[in-house]
């Protein structure tokens, strides 16, 4: 199937930055939209931002001009430039890829990495 790895999470003060990284592999035909979700303690998980295969991105009014995602399709790797980080962005981040496998008939579906901690501190 298709694994998605996760990494660059960490501990950062307010006004920092950190990039996230997340690798996919395993039996991939096409991903199509690749997306970076959070979830907060006590809070429902959120979209962050997403970027379909052509490069087209959007992002949530809580991150716009702070946050920036990218892809790399040689990679199969989406990131998220994380700048101004505010510690109301502590959260576990999650990658979301909409993946078509190699198996023959298949229909895309969504896979989702183990997450990684970001924490800002004030």
């Amino acid at each position: 199937q298709v694994q998605l790895v996760e990494s660059g999470g960490g501990l950062v003060q307010a006004g920092g930055s950190l990039r996230l990284s997340c690798a996919a592999s395993g039996s991939i035909f096409r991903i199509n939209l690749m997306a970076w979700y959070r979830q907060a303690p006590g809070k429902q998980r959120e979209l962050v931002a997403g970027i379909t295969s052509g490069g087209s991105t959007n992002y949530a009014d809580s991150v716009k001009g702070r946050f920036t995602i990218s892809r790399d399709n040689a990679k199969n790797t989406v990131y998220l430039q994380m700048n101004s980080l505010k510690p109301e962005d502590t959260a576990v981040y999650y990658c979301n890829c909409n993946v078509r496998t190699r198996v023959p008939g298949s229909a895309a579906s969504d896979y989702w990495g183990q997450g990684t901690q970001v924490t800002v501190s004030s």
